[in-house]
């Protein structure tokens, strides 16, 4: 089964886009296999941090205030 790709124009700083085409030719891989990398390495971060923010959602909140006296109290502060 051939994998289907979508084509997109992204705008790249120029010393940005230099060191990506330098990474490219020194990994033997193509800029497009490099940026495809980066963006799932970054949507797996959101659904890990997402997955524990739904953890701790029933977690009571505490207002700022209450936070600086437990610190004072604990002698952090």
């Amino acid at each position: 089964m051939a994998t289907q790709t979508k084509r997109s124009t992204i705008y790249f700083d120029p010393e940005l886009y230099k060191a990506l085409r330098l990474k490219a030719v020194e990994t033997s891989r193509s800029v497009s296999a490099i940026v495809n990398e980066a963006v799932k390495e970054a949507i797996a971060e959101d659904a890990e941090d997402i997955l524990f923010f739904n953890e701790r959602a029933d977690e009571p909140l505490i207002s700022y205030d209450e936070m600086v006296k437990r610190l004072k109290k604990d002698g952090r502060i």
